[in-house]
């Protein structure tokens, strides 16, 4: 891993861990709000994370 890069810099997640917070952007139309954090949701709603490739894309 190159030293500097953002994976030397993150800590891995066990089983039972708390996520750490983070915020992303919304889909527009979506949401009243431009950005949700994970903290808009924690201890109100469970929350699921998908990651996947858009599609035609080579990975």
């Amino acid at each position: 891993m190159p030293e500097g890069s953002i994976a030397s810099e993150t800590k891995t997640l066990k089983v039972g861990d708390m996520a750490p917070d983070f915020t992303l952007p919304t889909a527009k139309g979506t949401s009243d709000k431009d950005k949700v954090s994970l903290s808009d949701f924690r201890g109100k709603k469970n929350v699921v994370l998908v990651f996947y490739p858009f599609a035609f894309t080579p990975v």
